[in-house]
């Protein structure tokens, strides 16, 4: 479609362009409560999330949790949950942003092996799915709503 930007403009979507990555992943940024960070866009990740480290960076109110999250190579892995918070991607924003918290070195090792910069977190479906995403591959763009 030529003019897909020019019909979700007037349906009040947000463009936020994003990167390719070395390694094939889509390189966004955001701000958690004001604090500006790098996130890969992850539509296979059930939720939105961030390493242990952010905890401070981000002020996150960081609480208990019974879930244990997994990934690409890990399983079974510690979380702690982080509720209300504000989430900026682009113009697009949402203040009541639940965060799973966890140990992303995993992640950020395995970009590295690859030379690439290593991330804040990620972005999941969870966001994806709240702001009626739509993803622009072939311009590098999402658009939120």
């Amino acid at each position: 479609m030529k003019n897909l930007h020019e019909v979700l403009k007037k349906e009040k979507y947000k463009k936020i362009n994003f990167k390719v990555s070395k390694t094939q992943h889509l390189l966004i940024k955001a701000t958690i409560n004001g604090i500006s960070g790098n996130f890969i866009l992850d539509t296979g990740a059930s939720n939105s999330c961030v390493g242990f480290e952010s905890i401070v960076l981000f002020n996150l109110k960081a609480g208990k949790s019974k879930t244990k999250a997994a990934g690409a190579g890990a399983t079974g892995m510690l979380t702690q949950i982080a509720k209300n918070n504000l989430l900026k991607i682009g113009r697009w924003q949402t203040d009541e942003f639940h965060l799973v918290i966890f140990d992303m070195t995993h992640v950020n090792e395995a970009l590295q092996q690859y030379k690439a910069k290593p991330v804040h977190g990620i972005i999941g479906a969870d966001i994806l799915l709240e702001g009626k995403a739509i993803i622009d591959y072939y311009n590098h763009c999402l658009y939120l709503k």
